[in-house]
């Protein structure tokens, strides 16, 4: 099939005052057009539109379902903001801990301070030589005060697996732990997190590209997430029975249920303590959420993890 050709794009840019225009000519329910038009001059108009979207009857025209006003919309908005913010706080937990756990297990099973600069260790020399000179980048330009010691007074290339995993990224950490060769040293990592270590390895993939979409402020609430995770089919009995296991053609596994269980679980690892659960719950209950909309089962509170 030929695709058709491209054509200009002729729209001009509006003003805010035209943008919140727009929005009233789609039926949308603005009683302080001067409040609209501040956030829409910080928000972005496009953003913004974005979490329209739920609240449009017809997505053709752009009109909004009777009823519905800026502060329904904004209050979208907020919460998913708001949500991204919990998800980076647990996603650094779990990024910490695994950084102590893959240097902790790998240094002691190899009897080595430099597991890292041992290609036999991993499956991939592709991908490890890759891992390798992003990691000599990183120590090249860091300016951390130990990283700099180190390199000054030691000979070889690279600090101490414990050093260097200081500078690795949720990303990074992610490809050298799917790269160990050897299977009994990913479970003895795993292991710390009550999990088998394909789906310790599928998650943290999964959550690398969460983490991304978080930190660069991407809607998250009810968007697919393209790289789906292996779920847990054994090991913990409160975990299986708490992630939602569909048909992979259901849109629904995509969205962000299971990742907030499997977080949530990691959490109760990590941080017995935490507080974690009752924010989500008490986000979600603040800003009145459909939860089914994200993609949630009805039962989702009576699962024994978010009991």
């Amino acid at each position: 099939m030929i695709p058709s050709p491209k054509v200009p794009f002729t729209k001009p840019p509006k003003t805010f005052a035209e943008q919140v225009q727009i929005l009233q000519s789609h039926g949308l329910n603005i009683p302080d057009p001067v409040k609209a038009e501040f956030y829409l001059s910080q928000l972005n108009y496009y953003r913004f539109a974005a979490y329209c979207l739920p609240f449009e009857q017809d997505h053709a025209t752009h009109h909004f379902v009777a009823g519905t006003s800026f502060d329904d919309v904004l209050n979208l908005y907020v919460f998913d903001r708001e949500l991204r913010l919990l998800l980076l706080d647990a996603i650094e937990r779990v990024e910490v801990s695994l950084r102590t756990q893959l240097a902790y297990q790998l240094s002691h099973r190899h009897n080595t301070a430099h597991p890292h600069l041992d290609p036999t260790l991993f499956q991939n020399r592709g991908r490890y030589l890759a891992g390798l000179s992003s990691l000599q980048q990183d120590v090249a330009k860091s300016n951390e005060d130990f990283i700099k010691h180190l390199i000054t007074k030691y000979q070889e290339t690279l600090p101490p697996i414990w050093a260097v995993v200081e500078l690795m990224t949720m990303g990074q950490l992610s490809k050298w732990f799917s790269n160990i060769k050897a299977r009994q040293d990913r479970r003895a990592i795993s292991r710390s997190y009550d999990l088998d270590d394909k789906v310790m390895t599928s998650f943290c993939e999964h959550l690398s590209l969460v983490r991304n979409m978080a930190a660069h402020h991407a809607r998250l609430w009810n968007r697919e997430i393209t790289k789906k995770m292996a779920l847990p089919t054994h090991g913990s009995p409160k975990l299986q029975s708490s992630v939602w296991t569909l048909p992979d053609t259901d849109r629904r596994s995509r969205k962000l249920y299971n990742t907030l269980t499997m977080t949530l679980h990691l959490m109760n690892v990590i941080a017995p303590d935490h507080h974690w659960k009752a924010r989500v719950k008490n986000l979600i209950a603040a800003h009145a959420i459909d939860t089914q909309k994200m993609g949630f089962p009805a039962d989702w509170q009576t699962r024994p993890l978010w009991l």
